[in-house]
């Protein structure tokens, strides 16, 4: 698989930085594999165009999130990420000091899902873990084992005609892993296996901070890097 940040990758090699992007490269890769099993084996998506999960809520990103969605940006979007680097948003076109007021995550937009099979995201690619993970994760009850419940937005009557193994109809409640098993054939990822790792790849810092705080200063601080080891060449 090519890696969505493999140009800034180069220039950032022989840095902190280029170790932490691998690390974040690989688990991403891990999760996209896992989910991949997942959705070939159970046929559980999630309904063509809902947004709901991005809707009324902004991620907090760890310090390696931050770093991997600064990278992505600018191999992807470089105009975006100078603009972001400079505190302003384009897509909901405010600084951080108005972010407030704004309801939803700052690349999420409402009228781009339609035949987009990737939904409202803008920024698909350099999205956080949990919106990898979201709707497509199983969890660990209190005695640690594997457990998975629907999605709480996912539709009722859509969530009951869902097709399974033994032809049960997928009720919103918590599920045991053998019954996953029975139902789909099939376990999802679990998502705190696969965020726990992040927080080891920045272990002096293992705090997270909205998006619209914290990504501003990771595009200027890998914008700079970049500088001095490429004597400024454009990414």
């Amino acid at each position: 698989m090519i890696s969505e940040i493999a140009p800034i990758l180069e220039k950032l090699r022989g840095t902190e930085e280029y170790d932490i992007l691998v690390e974040m490269d690989a688990v991403y890769s891990r999760i996209e594999e896992k989910q991949r099993e997942w959705f070939e084996k159970s046929k559980f998506t999630c309904p063509h165009g809902c947004g709901k999960c991005c809707e009324h809520f902004e991620p907090d990103l760890l310090e390696s999130e931050a770093l991997y969605m600064a990278a992505w940006l600018l191999c992807n979007q470089p105009d975006v990420a100078q603009n972001v680097a400079e505190g302003k948003f384009p897509l909901i076109n405010v600084s951080r000091e108005t972010f407030a007021t704004f309801q939803h995550c700052p690349f999420f937009r409402e009228d781009i899902s339609g035949t987009n099979l990737l939904g409202h995201c803008t920024i698909y690619g350099g999205r956080a873990s949990i919106c990898r993970l979201f709707g497509a994760a199983g969890s660990r009850d209190k005695h640690g084992n594997e457990v998975w419940k629907p999605c709480k937005f996912y539709p009722a009557e859509e969530l009951a005609a869902v097709k399974t193994l033994s032809g049960e109809p997928i009720l919103h409640r918590q599920y045991t892993a053998e019954e996953v098993k029975n139902l789909f054939g099939a376990l999802p990822p679990v998502m705190s296996d696969m965020m726990e790792q992040e927080e080891t790849f920045t272990p002096d810092d293992d705090s997270s901070t909205l998006i619209h705080d914290i990504l501003p200063r990771y595009i200027q601080r890998l914008m700079w890097i970049v500088d001095l080891n490429s004597g400024k060449d454009s990414i």
